[in-house]
């Protein structure tokens, strides 16, 4: 059954609980998006709480809506409870992930050219310092992630499949489902980047069959700052190493040895932020209330909109690949660096960023790009504010 659209009245009575959207026309979704206010006064009271009664105390007193984090975050993603670790961000998550993997001089990790620059060095450390192989698959002419190029790359030294879902400076998306089919054939482990999936678009662990998910809470969750999440499959857990160890690390503990806990909570340190935690599990209840297939149908039509509305102005080049678009679209101006027209539209009070080589350095080299512009929509952007863009951007160009 298709989901009934957000209607009008619903965006304005989002944009009305979300105090930035008064303020600013925000469209750095894929930074980070503006919270709720609901998010912001959850994390507020749990601090004030804190500083009035004791960390320990409020954190006693909150224990079930704390461990309900869990539960909500396994059910965006319909994982298990027991497959969640609450960490800091996606980076956290794909770092404890990857570097769990215990990898042999001459395994092979397959990625591809739209990878993004923390995994990118975590695969050349690994090169450097574990003699692992990294074969990248390039996208085809089009722009699309080639699965005839990921099968033929697969051998009996294929030790990992790692990619980006979403890349950081492309509008493209890779075809997660359809490479996890093959991960699965294949018996290869499968670890997704998904830091700008989750809250934008539904995902759904079993359906794309990955290992390891690693997720940010600041981008399209509308979840604070210094909040993500790691899904490991439990089938999977016992085989990854523990980078980290603490008290909370064990399930039992004597003098002469400890016994792991049996849960994706083992690769969690127990000292974390836990206005935080909650700020998170409200994000994910928000998002999930709305209907995140709602979201993503709302997403895709601003996006498609921004796209066709820029592609029609003269001196606007859109650098988005492939056949499939997410949220994020990345252009640039003719003429004018990218941080001096980000510059310029924050003069008129809207949010864009730039995005670097750097960070998703194989598919920039390989389009000789330097930078780009990226305006990343949401469900709580208008019709309206993509026209005021489009409209300084015409003044800009002027």
């Amino acid at each position: 059954m298709e989901p009934t659209l957000i209607s009008e009245h619903e965006i304005q009575q989002f944009r009305a609980a979300t105090k930035g959207t008064a303020q600013k026309i925000h469209f750095n979704n894929a930074g980070a998006s503006l919270p709720p206010d609901v998010v912001v006064d959850t994390v507020i009271r749990y601090l004030n709480e804190e500083a009035a009664c004791g960390g320990y105390e409020t954190e006693a007193k909150y224990k079930e809506q704390l461990d309900y984090t869990y539960t909500l975050v396994a059910r965006l993603i319909n994982a298990e409870t027991n497959e969640i670790a609450l960490v800091e961000n996606a980076s956290t998550a794909w770092i404890l992930a990857f570097n769990g993997i215990c990898f042999k001089p001459g395994d092979v990790v397959l990625t591809s050219e739209m990878e993004y620059v923390t995994n990118l060095i975590g695969l050349l450390n690994a090169k450097k310092t574990l003699g692992i192989e990294i074969k990248v698959i390039p996208n085809d002419a089009r722009g699309n992630f080639s699965l005839m190029a990921l099968e033929a790359a697969i051998s009996p030294k294929t030790k990992l499949i790692a990619v980006t879902h979403i890349p950081s400076t492309a509008g493209g998306m890779l075809p997660i489902v359809e490479i996890g089919q093959i991960a699965r054939k294949h018996g290869i482990l499968y670890l997704v980047d998904a830091c700008q999936s989750a809250g934008q678009i539904p995902v759904d662990v079993k359906e794309i069959g990955c290992d390891m998910l690693a997720v940010t809470g600041r981008k399209y969750l509308r979840a604070p700052r210094g909040t993500g999440f790691l899904f490991v499959r439990k089938a999977v857990q016992d085989q990854l190493k523990l980078t980290f160890i603490d008290g909370s690390t064990a399930a039992v503990v004597t003098e002469d040895d400890f016994k792991v806990r049996d849960d994706a909570r083992r690769f969690e340190l127990y000292e974390k932020n836990r206005a935080l935690i909650l700020g998170l599990g409200k994000a994910v209840e928000y998002a999930r209330d709305i209907g995140v297939d709602r979201i993503w149908q709302r997403i895709q039509y601003l996006a498609g909109l921004l796209r066709n509305e820029l592609e029609n102005i003269e001196g606007i080049t859109v650098h988005d690949p492939g056949d499939q678009k997410c949220g994020i679209v990345t252009f640039s101006v003719k003429g004018i660096d990218n941080a001096t027209v980000k510059s310029l539209l924050a003069e008129k009070q809207i949010n864009v960023s730039v995005g670097k080589a750097v960070s998703t350095l194989i598919y920039m080299n390989k389009h000789h790009l330097t930078s780009i512009v990226r305006a990343s929509v949401h469900y709580y952007n208008t019709v309206e504010e993509i026209e005021f863009l489009c409209d300084a951007l015409k003044t800009i160009l002027k």
